[in-house]
């Protein structure tokens, strides 16, 4: 029974399930039909909606569009009108010149053509004048009894003897006032110089005397035959001189470092006493040594004495070789050393370098160290050693002018020239032969009787002023100043002397008359 239940269950179960599932399938596709509708109304309402709100947009945007370009239309429209009104502005401007310049053409125009009238006008009369000009020439030419060339060259001459006497008056105008101004100025700074160094001068000669310890040795150092003094000249080149002097040889020569080197070479040998030729060149090279040693040491202590520093190896040594060397008796390195003191003591006083114008002082005569041994006057030699070892401008030009052979470029050189005058005046500081006094007399008598005008002329004091007479017909007062200044010249460049010159030009007028 209940199997049968069972079956009868599943039975009505079986035939339930496909009636239920339709049923449930038809009230489902109800429903979504049902939905769908729904939402399809919703769409249509919003795109309903969409479509009204995009045509309000489109309403709206138009609108916009058209009063933005309404905007744009009238700000060109203003643009325009202010651009039109500015190029009628332009237009005005630009007529109103165009009519002022039509103007000034016109002016112009009329100032060219009125122009052109005067310039037609000057040249005939410019052709009148030349005309003139030349009647005129023609006239004085026939009333002078010159031509043209002539006049020229009787005005030229007229002219410049015109001028000739404004120069002579002006120079000595300037001479006068310069002197004046610098005279006290240069009295005072060359006496406080002298005053302020003093220095002791050393007489020398060209020879050496060397004391023997007996008159056998004079034997000994003749040798046999003579084969040692022989040796000792050729060795040394200086002259030995054995005579009846006792107890005493003579060495002479020229070069004061040679018979320096002989007479130390000799007393070595004496002390020695060993005297043959070997023994001889021996000492000889020893004392050659010596004496360069000595060269050395003087040169260094002269330039450490007046403050000069940083020379040249070979030019301290040129400086050594000076101290054997002496010039009318006067030691050339003292008056070296002497001249750069002098000099740095007035630069002091005139503000100029003190250190250059010692070193130019100190190096003034360097080339009288090897004028023995080089062609040329000490100044040449000794400018071309500076040159060499690259000394400054200022000292080579020093060297080279101070003696006036060149003219000075500085203060400096000046100085050089004043100070290297102050210590060869110096009384006893140099002395001259009889011979060279009188022969520098000669020469300036004659230096001066040979220029036009002189009648006769007069070296008095010393030969440290020579007085001129002129022939006052031919030399006037103002060409006397000129005629002064050619002689001081002249005898600057044909004569060495020590110190200054003074050149007097006397020009007399006289009338005689007797009374009978």
């Amino acid at each position: 029974m209940p199997t049968i239940v069972y079956i009868v269950v599943i039975l009505a179960l079986i035939i339930a399930l496909p009636i239920t599932y339709k049923v449930a399938i038809n009230n489902k596709t109800k429903a979504d039909a049902a939905k769908i509708g729904t939402a399809e109304e919703k769409a249509r309402s919003i795109i309903d909606d969409a479509i009204k709100t995009a045509e309000t947009k489109k309403r709206e945007s138009l609108l916009e569009v058209k009063e933005q370009s309404l905007a744009a239309k009238n700000e060109v429209d203003r643009e325009i009108k202010d651009r039109r009104a500015e190029i009628s502005k332009q237009e005005r401007r630009i007529q109103s010149k165009e009519d002022a310049l039509d103007r000034k053409t016109d002016a112009m125009e009329k100032r060219e053509a009125d122009f052109t009238a005067r310039d037609n006008e000057l040249k005939k009369k410019k052709q009148k004048v030349d005309q003139l000009h030349d009647q005129a020439v023609k006239e004085l030419e026939r009333i002078s009894g010159m031509t043209t060339e002539e006049a020229k060259e009787f005005l030229y001459q007229r002219v410049q003897d015109d001028v000739k006497v404004d120069v002579a008056k002006l120079y000595r105008e300037l001479v006068e006032q310069a002197k004046d101004d610098a005279e006290k100025k240069a009295r005072e700074i060359v006496v406080s110089t002298i005053q302020r160094c003093a220095v002791d001068h050393v007489a020398e000669t060209t020879i050496s005397v060397v004391q023997l310890p007996n008159d056998e040795m004079k034997g000994r150092i003749i040798g046999r035959e003579g084969r040692n003094i022989r040796t000792i000249e050729t060795m040394t080149g200086v002259d030995l001189i054995i005579d009846d002097t006792p107890e005493a040889v003579v060495l002479s020569g020229f070069d004061p470092v040679r018979r320096e080197i002989a007479r130390i070479a000799l007393e070595k040998l004496i002390v020695d006493g060993r005297i043959h030729p070997a023994r001889i060149e021996e000492m000889v090279e020893k004392a050659r040594k010596e004496v360069e040693s000595r060269m050395r040491e003087d040169g260094e202590a002269a330039a450490f004495e007046v403050g000069v520093h940083n020379l040249h190896p070979e030019l301290i040594k040129y400086l050594g070789r000076m101290r054997y060397r002496t010039s009318y008796g006067q030691n050339a390195l003292k008056h070296s050393i002497e001249v750069a003191q002098l000099t740095g003591l007035m630069a002091a006083e005139c503000g100029c370098d003190v250190r250059l114008a010692k070193r130019a002082g100190l190096l003034h005569d360097i080339g009288k160290s090897i004028d023995h041994e080089v062609e040329g006057s000490h100044i040449q030699i000794g400018a071309d050693l500076c040159r060499k070892y690259k000394e400054n401008e200022i000292i080579i030009n020093a060297v080279e002018s101070h003696h006036g052979d060149v003219e000075p470029t500085s203060l400096i050189a000046c100085l050089v020239q004043a100070a290297d005058a102050i210590s060869a005046a110096r009384p006893g500081a140099r002395r001259e032969t009889l011979d060279t006094y009188t022969n520098r007399l000669k020469q300036l008598e004659d230096i001066t009787n040979g220029f036009k005008g002189v009648e006769k002329s007069f070296a008095i004091q010393a030969g440290r002023e020579v007085r001129v007479m002129v022939v006052p017909d031919q030399v006037s007062d103002s060409e006397m100043v000129l005629l002064a200044r050619d002689i001081a010249k002249q005898i600057e460049s044909e004569l060495e002397y020590p110190g200054q010159i003074k050149v007097s030009v006397i020009r007399e007028s006289r009338a005689v008359d007797y009374a009978k």
